[in-house]
């Protein structure tokens, strides 16, 4: 099955356009007075990098190159042909997907999603590497910036990024949150715990599993030999 695809110029991050390297990124936010009393550029990039006297948050060099080249990949894609096949549908052996219930369920909301229709948050608990990671994806981003076919063939588990809405690895402690072109994260909500405001309509999507979900929202949990946990948070979105 094929879908008509347009480039949506809000998917994708081009702030970062003006900065050739990362020391460029880094040097936007040294002040006149940074170097008055530091004296040194590589010091005062350190310094940066680490946080200090930030107004902002400073991006990682590891977050800043992922960011960098998931636009120049979005912008190569751009020039490709704007019909786009529906990955599952292209898979060799169909049975994978109905053996799979995370997969069959993938499946099943790629249209609704690709056609900007329903907005999914996934979370996913697996075994990685040597580890075991966590986190929060947006389903939609995910899927315009990558092929889901080897997913959908089996030949590679989906699992969170440092560069999803939320990542955190068990084994290092390291926990990230990041805004996507659907979603503003708010980790910084008391109580509340993590929230995922939509960008479109503002409505805030409360992932506490003691919460009831509001209008709109589903909650759907998913048993499936791929991750230790899954869940599925579905919103049909309301254009403003």
């Amino acid at each position: 099955m094929m879908i008509a695809e347009d480039f949506d110029s809000e998917v994708y991050d081009t702030s970062l356009d003006k900065f050739k390297t990362y020391e460029e990124y880094l040097d936007s936010h040294i002040t006149k007075e940074d170097l008055f009393y530091l004296e040194d550029i590589e010091l005062a990039r350190q310094l940066k990098e680490q946080g200090y006297h930030a107004k902002t948050e400073i991006l990682s060099r590891e977050q800043f190159e992922a960011k960098k080249k998931a636009v120049e990949e979005a912008r190569l894609n751009q020039n490709k042909d704007k019909t786009k096949a529906l990955a599952h549908t292209e898979v060799s052996d169909p049975s994978i997907i109905e053996k799979s219930p995370f997969l069959r369920a993938l499946a099943e909301r790629e249209l609704k999603v690709l056609n900007g229709k329903l907005l999914t948050i996934i979370f996913i608990r697996l075994e990685s590497t040597n580890c075991e990671v966590s986190g929060y994806i947006d389903y939609a981003h995910r899927l315009k910036t990558e092929d889901f076919k080897i997913y959908f063939e089996g030949k590679k588990k989906l699992q969170p990024r440092p560069t999803d809405l939320s990542y955190y690895n068990w084994r290092t402690g390291q926990c990230v949150s990041n805004d996507s072109p659907n979603f503003k994260v708010d980790a910084n909500s008391g109580q509340q715990g993590l929230l995922f405001r939509n960008k479109r309509d503002r409505k805030v999507i409360n992932v506490d599993p003691n919460k009831k979900p509001e209008d709109g929202m589903t909650r759907t949990e998913i048993e499936s030999p791929e991750a230790i946990q899954i869940v599925l948070y579905d919103y049909y979105t309301r254009k403003k």
